[in-house]
């Protein structure tokens, strides 16, 4: 099966991150939206980073064209007999020699050639994961922007229901059965959520910005992000996950730079063996007007010849590798194992939150606000039960982001899909 190519490898991640991404309902129709996908293809298409990494691999491709060049071959003329005395004297007994010469390379040259390739391969892996990595980062950031909006929606709720509060404390003071300050307080109350709604606004607007820096883009072109953060999620099981961990892209990254190690060490032991240096010619004769060929060959020898040093680095680099990938090994499992137990734990919060804390807590809501209409229950109560409403809708906001927080980065560890879509709507 053939590798895929960097922006393939990019856009099959993709599709694990954006695990049955969908619009959530209520945005208006009338704002630019975008949605993961996108994103990300407008990532790896257009992002800065990726585009001054394109230089490095084309810079390589020149050192592995370079390397296929062979040494040109040296053209050498001498002249002796010459200018001097006796029969020397003149030109008339003069030797020329016009002869070539070249380097037999003994097998260095394709040993240049395949060091010079396995670089390349590198830095083509290099850049894979640099594509990955800009994916996932975008995914985050997409993250960010999508929380804000969830956040916006629980702010708009908290601003509702200050609102209602001070219609139901207003009836009360007309009909002198509360105090005023009741009423200022909440109006103080209400003043304070919508300060919080704006805040949430102006720091969803910034997320849109970093979001859209990923591609290159300093002004978005968007104004919200399509998802729904309230998905039911399930997950494999961590030893499904960790049977997947070889997919990592880290690995295929290590395996290339080993077959790099491999070839910079056939090429110090190729160089060990010194090149020969032949060369042939035609030399001619003034005194006799004869000519005559010449032919000789250069064979360097003694220890200055040997290349020990760089043999040895060269087998200590590829030992590294192997002791690289071990590291490697045992940090990403670990890595996967606690990110693991945080996502699970992230779920079993939602589950309690959806199931055990947020119903009651509306049911007691309501009862509180009946009671307070009777003159049961002081305005303090009621108000403590609202708090805890809020509270709890926004903790379910930020186990849901949590959770996905985590998947993205599982998912970028193991490269595989974690959920399937539910009915309930789907996840990031």
């Amino acid at each position: 099966m053939p590798r895929k190519t960097g922006k393939q490898s990019a856009l099959f991640y993709l599709a694990l991150l954006s695990t049955a991404v969908s619009a959530a309902p209520g945005f208006d129709a009338g704002k630019r939206t975008i949605n993961l996908h996108e994103a990300v293809t407008r990532t790896i298409e257009q992002n800065p980073d990726l585009h001054t990494f394109d230089y490095q691999l084309k810079a390589q491709q020149g050192h592995a064209l370079q390397a296929g060049l062979a040494p040109s071959p040296e053209l050498s003329f001498e002249l002796e007999d010459v200018l001097g005395t006796g029969d020397n004297r003149g030109v008339d007994s003069a030797q020329a020699t016009l002869s070539i010469s070249w380097v037999v390379e003994r097998g260095v040259r394709q040993r240049h050639i395949n060091a010079a390739r396995a670089g390349s391969s590198l830095l083509t892996v290099e850049a894979d994961v640099r594509q990955l990595d800009a994916a996932a980062e975008t995914a985050r950031r997409y993250l960010v922007s999508l929380a804000y909006q969830a956040r916006e929606v629980n702010a708009d709720k908290a601003v509702q229901i200050a609102q209602e509060t001070i219609r139901s404390v207003a009836k009360r003071v007309k009909a002198g059965k509360t105090p005023k300050a009741e009423l200022s307080r909440a109006q103080a109350e209400l003043a304070r959520r919508k300060l919080e709604r704006e805040d949430i606004d102006h720091e969803r607007v910034s997320a849109n910005r970093r979001l859209a820096a990923q591609w290159g883009e300093v002004t978005p072109a968007f104004a919200r992000v399509e998802g729904n953060i309230n998905g039911t999620l399930q997950i494999a099981s961590f030893e499904t996950l960790k049977s997947r961990l070889q997919q990592n892209p880290e690995f295929t990254r290590l395996s290339s730079e080993r077959l790099l190690k491999k070839a910079e060490l056939q090429l110090a032991l190729a160089k060990e063996r010194p090149s020969w240096r032949l060369n042939a010619g035609v030399r001619h004769s003034n005194s006799s007007n004869d000519q005559a060929f010449v032919a000789g060959i250069t064979i360097p020898f003694g220890e200055r010849t040997r290349n020990p040093g760089r043999i040895a680095a060269a087998r200590a680099n590829l030992a590294k590798t192997d002791k690289q990938e071990s590291a490697m090994r045992i940090h990403i499992e670990t890595t996967l194992y606690v990110i693991y137990e945080k996502l699970q734990h992230s779920l079993h919060v939602i589950d309690t939150l959806r199931g055990e804390i947020i119903p009651p807590l509306e049911q007691a809501l309501t009862e509180t606000l009946r009671a307070y209409n009777l003159g049961r229950y002081s305005y303090l109560e009621w108000r403590t039960v609202q708090t805890e409403v809020l509270d709890a809708h926004n903790a379910l906001i930020e186990a849901s982001i949590d959770a996905r927080h985590n998947m993205i980065e599982i998912e970028r560890l193991t490269g595989v899909r974690l959920t399937e879509p539910t009915a309930a709507g789907g996840s990031l």
